[in-house]
């Protein structure tokens, strides 16, 4: 079989079919005679270990050991980055390798990447403006021609050599398997084409079809983005299933719809008629909207006021569509989802396992030929060495270089168990406390350092809140000139003082390592001395407390600005009992895991929003006027009124959605995201299709199965995963641990259950495989 084929040509590099896992060779081997049996199995353990023959054959390679230990350092770094090890390997290209994923290079194709993105805000047409309402929108800045144009091919000419850098360590082999590459060499292709149609033309187009290619700059340099892209798209026939069947369900209600609401005679029972059900079009879009609720109950009001049992159609509409389907969808992302993610963090887990294989198999290289009685195995002096060139954080160095150094030497499992500390969480530990000579500073150390000192600080802040609270509701109906903030900075002096005793208290007792250890000491710390600095600004400049201030006195900065500042502060700071109770504090935790862990999620919104942005723009721009006796802004409340009262309530018109266009590209963001949404989003709707067509409902329903439907779901997806993973670890953890311990935790390690380890067979094929690394088994 192809496998066993792949397995026995020593030379061979490139296979098409990996290694059966099944049991396939034992299956092979019924009826074969007993020597040929013997054979394979010899083989099966030869094959255990790769290193009983001469284990390397470097193309290029000049066999030293300087080059053994800078291919080992690489390997390494590929397996913590998750990065694939099929790249050049020879010094010269190792050291180009290595600079290109230097911090320096990736941080300035980073940047490229958001400078390419942000130039949609500032070309033509610009969104530098104040406003977006056309009503009193000033003129933008428009950039002259060739401003952004010469930005726009700095930004080219980088990801041209980044395409070059990328192609020649792959090799050309690689490259011509690599979509990704193809498809940036495309697009790359297609922005110069159109930058150069641009130039000539004077910067005069309407159509830059290259800022519709914009963002697969950013989906192409993040490796988690295509993943997750993946995922996505594997996630779609089951996406699509569900909305097939809430299609049937839309249209088998629009049907029954039309016929329950007819137009009759008397034209004071058409309301419902005229209003929702007129034709296909109006009825399919009115059943649609009221999908997502943002229409109810407003469309069934006509039909209700005439008969209460109308009611019945629009109910069991929303509770099959709405409340049945919908959250149906949200299910089937979910599993179907976690399965595919669960397969991406496969992947990866293979990458990193077949990353230090390859270095286990590069530093055994040095030795003599090893047999099965001695296995291949690797000095830890080597393992030292490399690791003292391997970029990486500095606890897992540490704590990979302390399980090695107990081993003289280690062999092939030693050397893989060694990088499991990569897997693990890391432990934040606390200094310990300064100690003192003195009984009456050792008393006063156990008292400030006990848990009750910040029990009472947060009940001081509670009081503090309350307490401003209080004064705001009593002055909610005065302005600020007749506000009288004697008493409250009174209130606020003394609060302030306690969180300065707290603060030195801390530092007494836990020093000052210990204390700026605890994140939460660390913000109470920071407001704390905010706080104090402003009460000081404001004795400098409106004198002390105990003299009545003029309220209307202003210097610098008015006394309410810095009341009002310091309030605002000593409120955020009442976010500090969040640690301190234990569901709040795995709300938030989940919540800051989020922020890391669905960056790409992030990103592939960002690039939908993008490219949705830029399509609204061609298809929309300019496209709603306001009236011509709205050109400037009236300061007359009854003409808004009496404008207001000759409009169809509810409309685009009357509801004064005027800033909410496709003029500009960031007022098509915002467009887009009241869309997604979908407060309301049947203005837009109709509006859009008043002013253009018909067929412009088509963009928006797009975007909103898009957004609302695909995407909101997905996220939600992820949220419970995260929180589900986070639940399960807390049932462990007390309040305190919450704070203590922090949980470095990662898509690889939400699913480390459920991983499964490659098999020694599956890393050996995908060596072989290898297009640089000839290894002679």
């Amino acid at each position: 079989m192809e496998t066993e084929r792949l397995l026995a040509e020593s030379g061979s590099v490139n296979g098409d079919a990996g290694p059966d896992y099944g049991g396939s060779w034992s299956g092979s081997e019924r009826g074969a005679s007993p020597g040929w049996r013997r054979w394979r199995r010899r083989r099966r353990r030869r094959l255990s270990f790769p290193g009983a023959w001469n284990p390397c054959g470097f193309s290029g390679s000049t066999g030293d050991e300087e080059l053994y230990i800078q291919q080992a350092v690489v390997f390494i770094e590929d397996a913590i980055q998750y990065r694939s090890i099929y790249h050049r390997v020879d010094s010269r290209s190792l050291r180009l390798y290595r600079c290109y994923y230097s911090r320096f290079c990736q941080w300035g194709l980073g940047l490229t990447i958001m400078a390419v993105l942000l130039l949609a805000f500032v070309e033509r047409p610009s969104s530098l403006s104040v406003s977006s309402d056309p009503r009193h929108r000033l003129p933008a800045w428009q950039p002259p021609c060739g401003f952004t144009e010469s930005i726009e091919m700095v930004c080219l000419l980088i990801f041209t050599l980044d395409l070059a850098t990328k192609s020649y360590l792959i090799g050309w082999e690689e490259f011509r398997k690599n979509k990704w590459l193809i498809s940036y060499t495309v697009v790359i292709t297609i922005s110069v084409i159109d930058w150069v149609l641009s130039v000539s033309m004077v910067c005069d187009e309407r159509l830059r079809v290259r800022r519709l290619f914009r963002p697969f700059f950013l989906l192409q340099n993040s490796s988690l983005m295509k993943k997750t892209l993946k995922c996505i798209k594997r996630t779609l026939p089951e996406i699509a299933s569900v909305i097939l069947l809430l299609a049937l369900h839309l249209c088998l209600f629009t049907m029954i719809g039309m016929l329950l609401f007819v137009k009759t005679e008397d034209p004071s029972k058409n309301g419902e008629w005229e209003a929702h059900f007129r034709g296909m079009p109006n009825s399919l879009t009115s059943l649609l909207v009221l999908l997502t609720t943002a229409n109810n109950p407003d469309v069934m009001i006509p039909a209700y006021s005439l008969n209460r049992a109308y009611s019945i159609f629009f109910m069991l509409f929303s509770v099959i569509g709405t409340y049945c389907l919908m959250n149906l969808l949200t299910a089937i992302i979910y599993n179907q989802f976690r399965g595919y993610l669960l397969m991406s963090v496969q992947t990866s887990i293979i990458r990193r396992r077949l990353g230090i294989r390859a270095a286990f198999q590069i530093l055994s290289c040095k030795q003599e030929q090893p047999t099965e009685d001695q296995p291949a195995c690797v000095q830890v002096a080597a393992v030292l060495k490399v690791m003292s060139k391997v970029n990486m954080k500095k606890y897992y160095r540490q704590a990979i270089i302390k399980v090695a150094q107990h081993h003289k030497t280690l062999d092939r499992e030693q050397f893989r168990m060694i990088f499991n500390e990569l897997d693990k969480d890391q432990i934040k530990e606390h200094p310990p406390l300064p100690e003192y000579s003195s009984p009456v500073f050792q008393r006063l150390q156990r008292a400030f350092s006990h848990y009750a000192l910040t029990i009472l600080g947060n009940a001081v802040a509670l009081a503090n809140v309350v307490c401003i609270c209080t004064i705001l509701v009593l002055n909610s109906e005065k302005s600020t000139a007749e506000r009288d903030n004697f008493y409250m900075e009174l209130i606020n002096l003394a609060f302030i003082l306690y969180y300065l005793f707290e603060m030195v208290a801390k530092l007494f007792a836990f020093g000052w390592k210990g204390y700026v250890s605890y994140r939460n000491n660390v913000f109470d710390g920071l407001l704390t001395v905010l706080l104090l600095a402003l009460q000081i600004t404001m004795y400098v400049f409106y004198k002390a407390p105990f003299t009545r201030w003029d309220p209307e006195r202003h210097n610098i900065v008015s006394l309410w600005e810095m009341t009002r500042t310091i309030n605002m502060l000593i409120v955020f700071r009442f976010l500090r009992i969040i640690p301190d109770i234990k569901l709040m504090a795995l709300v938030a935790s989940t919540l800051m895991d989020l922020v890391k862990n669905l960056r790409a999620f992030a990103g592939i919104l960002v690039v939908v929003y993008y490219m949705f942005a830029v399509f609204g723009i061609w298809l929309f721009e300019g496209a709603i006027k306001p009236p011509s006796h709205s050109g400037g802004i009236s300061n007359s409340s009854m003409e808004n009124v009496t404008t207001n009262f000759t409009m169809i309530c509810g409309t685009y018109e009357q509801l004064e959605y005027w800033p909410n266009n496709f003029d500009d590209f960031a007022a098509a963001i915002i467009l887009l995201y009241d869309v997604m949404v979908v407060n309301n989003w049947q203005a837009f709707m109709e509006a859009y299709s008043r002013y253009t067509t018909e067929w412009s409902k088509i963009y928006f329903v797009s975007w909103w199965l898009t957004s609302s439907v695909m995407w909101v779901n997905l996220f939600i997806a992820l949220i419970l995963e995260n929180f589900i993973y986070k639940w399960d670890r807390s049932h462990s953890c007390s309040v305190t641990d919450v704070e203590r311990i922090r949980y470095e935790t990662s898509v690889q390690l939400m699913f480390k259950e459920q991983i499964q380890e490659p098999t020694e067979e599956e890393l050996l094929c995908q060596l072989h495989q290898h297009p640089h690394l000839h290894l002679d088994w």
